[in-house]
Formats: structure tokens, C-alpha cells, sequence
């Protein structure tokens, strides 16, 4: 199955982890991401502490948990490979609307961040 359809058809749990140049981990939860290629998604993002993060160190990790219970889902090794703050595309790629807590404030930028998948393991093993 390919990442595309798997993303398209797995509900579950995300969970981004970022690291800034110094090596200060973060862990935020996110969505699914959106599956450009087998070898690219992309996430929305807020100028916040992961996005921060990637200025300095391009590297992450997803982790996805499948279903509500159970150790099923897939790890992904990502690097940003690049950015962009279209607004038209970002709404275009939205699913839902994402909880109150999640919206950007006025002025606010989204930015789609868009990565490499270096590796893709399952959620648990090799």
C-alpha cells in the first residue's frame, strides 16, 4: 500500500518531533500528513515551536498510531526540503476545521511545510 492510500484510509494518532540546531527537543501533535508522493508529504504549520525548529535542523519524525488502541501505524523519517505560505493552497489542502485551540490568531501565517521521507518503519519493530 502506498503512503497515499495508506494516510487516505488509516485514522489514527500523529505525533511530529522536532529538534532545534542545539539539539532542545519538541513533540507536538498533528494531523495526518498530506501525501504529495511516496516520497513527500507535507504538513500545515503555525509559526511555532516546531516550524522554529526546522529553521535550524531540517530534521524530524512522525509518528502515527493507527486505530484507538493496539501498537499499529508507521514512523516516518522526514527532512524539510522546503516552505510556502499560499494561503489558497493551504485552505485547498485542509480537511476540516481544525479545533479552536489550533486556529491561527489575526495575522497569523500558515505555512505548508513540505518534507523528503527519508524512512518509513512500522510503530513498533523494524
Amino acid at each position: 500500500m502506498s503512503l497515499k492510500e495508506y494516510f487516505e484510509q488509516t485514522r489514527g494518532f500523529g505525533v511530529l518531533a522536532t529538534a532545534s540546531a542545539d539539539g532542545s527537543v519538541d513533540v507536538a501533535v498533528y494531523a495526518r500528513p498530506h501525501v504529495v508522493d511516496d516520497e513527500t508529504v507535507a504538513f500545515i504549520m503555525a509559526d511555532r515551536l516546531s516550524r522554529r525548529n526546522l529553521q535550524s535542523n531540517p530534521h524530524a519524525a512522525y509518528l502515527f498510531r493507527e486505530g484507538a488502541s493496539g501498537y499499529a501505524g508507521r514512523r516516518l523519517h522526514l527532512t524539510k526540503v522546503g516552505e510556502e505560505t499560499d494561503a489558497e493552497k493551504i485552505n485547498a489542502l485542509r480537511r476540516r476545521k481544525v479545533p479552536i485551540a489550533c486556529e491561527p490568531g489575526e495575522g497569523e501565517v500558515r505555512f505548508l511545510v513540505t518534507f523528503h521521507v527519508d524512512r518509513v518503519r512500522p510503530l513498533v519493530g523494524d
